[in-house]
């Protein structure tokens, strides 16, 4: 009787790892897949004529943040299917175009390419370190869960407050919040994996995408000078 029960107990371990396990490959690949719109966004965005912000920038961010946020539904939603998929590909898209502004600006100084090769090369290390530490904690981080709700929420409230108050210093302060957040989402959400707590990689993918957007726009906000303007 014992034994047939250890031989359960085995056989549901080896289960919930190969779960585990498909769930994680498959958050990398479409992290990855996902990149590629966001890179092809950028570059379409940093060709752009955005001149119409200057006139209305408040009514932009609003609409950014609708669109943004609608997708971001639209994916959940939408999390079980391959259409989940495609919806993920388009809001990386409308991220890549949105940096536009902030390229443009950084691009036009002389070691622009520079910064955004640095910046770009952060991200990635950022996130390196972050999933290398997050897979290798093998118990739940409900902390840090708690802390992150909490600090999102007010995150996005200073977001709000510094395009009105229009801040340098704010603003910075925001960008360097910015970083550590979504440095922090990126340990969650792949410990959230290794732990069984997340078994959907397309919600896991729109947590990592998200974070490895705010980072990389963060990181050029504050060494492009994008805080200053």
């Amino acid at each position: 009787m014992d034994y047939d029960q250890n031989v359960s107990t085995l056989g549901y371990g080896q289960a919930g790892a190969v779960t585990r396990n498909k769930v994680l490959r498959n958050t990398y690949m479409l992290t990855a897949l996902s990149l590629i719109p966001m890179a092809i966004g950028a570059v379409v965005g940093a060709n752009m004529s955005f001149a119409f912000i200057a006139g209305s920038p408040t009514l932009f961010f609003i609409g950014f943040m609708v669109v943004t946020y609608g997708l971001m539904f639209a994916i959940q939603a939408n999390r079980n299917s391959g259409v989940g998929v495609a919806l993920m590909l388009a809001f990386t898209a409308v991220l890549g175009i949105m940096m536009g502004p902030l390229l443009q600006h950084v691009l036009k100084q002389a070691d622009g390419g520079m910064i955004v090769a640095f910046c770009a090369l952060g991200t990635a290390g950022v996130f390196g370190g972050m999933a290398a530490i997050g897979t290798a904690i093998k118990t739940p981080l409900n902390g840090l869960a708690k802390f992150l709700s909490v600090g999102g929420i007010v995150l996005l409230v200073c977001m709000i407050a510094g395009v009105f108050l229009n801040i340098p210093a704010f603003s910075l302060a925001i960008s360097a919040a910015f970083i550590l957040f979504s440095s922090l989402m990126i340990l969650w959400q792949l410990n959230n994996i290794v732990t069984n707590g997340e078994t959907n990689y397309i919600s896991a993918t729109l947590t990592l995408v998200i974070s490895i957007y705010n980072i990389f726009v963060s990181l050029l906000s504050i060494f492009g000078g994008g805080n200053r303007n």
